[in-house]
C-alpha cells in the first residue's frame, strides 16, 4: 500500500494550525479506512521561520497525534523552499503539497490519489472558479497566466502549489540545481504523466494571508525572469526600432535644414526624445541587471534551506 505524506508549509499560522491539523488527520484516517493509503502515512508541518507560537503548537501536536511530524527551518526561506525541505527529507510513495489555511479543498486529496493510482506521477490541483477574489485579483491573475504562456513558459493556469507528486517525480526534481525557485515552471518540465483535479477555493478559516499582492507580484517576476529570455529579446527589438526612428528623424531634420526655411522646433524635439530614450535605456539596464543578478545568485550555490530540527514520531 502507498505511503502518503502531506507537506504543509507554516509561517505564523498559530490561529489556524490546530484546527487545520485535525482536518488533515480526518482526511488521512478516511483514506486509510478506504485502503487507499498505508497506515504509516504522515502529515509534515514545515515551520518556515515563524516568530509566533506556530512551532510550539507543532511540537504539542506531535506529542498528541501519531500522524504528525515536524521540520523546523533555521529561518524564513519562503514557501517554496519550505516545500522542498519536506519533499527532500521525508520518504514516501506520494507527496501532496498544500497550504495550512484550508483554502484549498482538502477533499480533493482523494481525487488526486485516484489519479495517481491511474499511473499519473503529477496531479495538479486547479481552481475551478475565482468567486471569492476581487475583480483586481481576478484580472491580474488572468493577465499573469496569459503573459507566462505568451512568453513560452509552460505553466498550469489557476494552479497554486496544491499538487501531488510521485516519489519518482520528487527524485527527478532533486536533479534541478537552480537556486531561482519557481516550482510552477519547473515541475511541468519533468515530463511525467500528469492529470488535473478541479476544486473550489474556500475562505481562510482564520488569520491573514501570508501572500499579499506585493509578494505575488515578486513571485510572478521571479517566474518570468527564471524561465524566459524574451524580455531581453524585447529590449533588442525596442532598441532596433528606436535606432530606425532616430535615423528617420535625423534625415528629416537634415532635409529641413538644407531645402526649407521652416524652423525645426527646438526644445520639444530635443528634450522629449532624450527623456524617452533615456527612460528606455534605464529600463533596459534594469531588466538586464535582473538577469545578471540571477546568474550571480546561481554561481553562489547557496542551499535552498537549513534545517534546525526534524521531529518524526513513529506510529504505534
Amino acid at each position: 500500500m502507498n505511503k502518503l505524506v502531506l507537506i504543509i508549509p507554516v509561517f505564523n499560522e498559530q490561529e489556524v494550525l490546530e484546527y487545520s491539523s485535525y482536518e488533515f488527520i480526518r482526511v488521512i484516517q478516511n483514506l486509510i479506512k478506504k485502503q487507499k493509503i498505508s497506515k504509516d502515512s504522515k502529515i509534515v508541518f514545515i515551520d518556515d521561520g515563524s516568530f509566533d507560537s506556530s512551532w510550539n503548537l507543532i511540537e504539542k501536536l506531535i506529542q498528541k497525534e501519531s500522524y504528525i511530524n515536524g521540520i523546523k527551518l533555521s529561518r524564513n526561506y519562503g514557501q517554496q523552499s519550505a516545500m522542498l525541505a519536506g519533499l527532500f527529507n521525508i520518504e514516501a510513495d506520494m507527496y501532496i503539497t498544500v497550504d495550512v489555511d484550508l483554502q484549498e479543498d482538502i477533499n480533493a486529496i482523494e481525487l488526486m490519489i485516484n489519479e495517481y493510482l491511474n499511473n499519473n506521477d503529477i496531479v495538479y490541483g486547479v481552481r475551478e472558479k475565482r468567486e471569492e477574489d476581487t475583480f483586481f485579483k481576478k484580472f491580474s491573475a488572468e493577465i499573469f497566466y496569459k503573459l507566462m504562456l505568451l512568453l513560452g513558459i509552460n505553466i498550469i493556469s489557476n494552479h497554486s502549489e496544491y499538487r501531488l507528486m510521485s516519489k519518482r517525480a520528487v527524485e527527478s526534481l532533486k536533479l534541478f540545481p537552480e537556486k531561482n525557485l519557481f516550482l510552477k515552471g519547473i515541475i511541468p518540465l519533468l515530463g511525467y504523466p500528469t492529470a488535473k483535479v478541479y476544486y473550489s477555493r474556500k475562505k481562510r478559516v482564520a488569520g491573514d494571508s501570508k501572500y499579499p499582492f506585493k509578494k505575488l507580484l515578486s513571485l510572478a517576476w521571479e517566474g518570468i525572469t527564471s524561465f524566459s529570455v524574451i524580455p531581453l529579446k524585447i529590449i533588442t527589438f525596442i532598441g532596433f526600432i528606436l535606432f530606425i526612428v532616430s535615423l528617420i528623424l535625423g534625415g528629416w531634420a537634415f532635409y529641413m535644414k538644407l531645402f526649407t526655411d521652416t524652423a525645426v522646433p527646438g526644445w520639444a524635439s530635443t528634450v522629449i526624445p532624450i527623456y524617452f530614450i533615456g527612460g528606455i535605456q534605464v529600463l533596459s539596464l534594469g531588466i538586464i541587471g535582473e538577469y545578471i543578478g540571477k546568474i550571480y545568485k546561481e554561481t553562489k550555490q547557496r542551499p535552498y534551506f537549513l534545517i534546525d530540527k526534524i521531529i518524526e514520531k513513529k506510529k504505534d
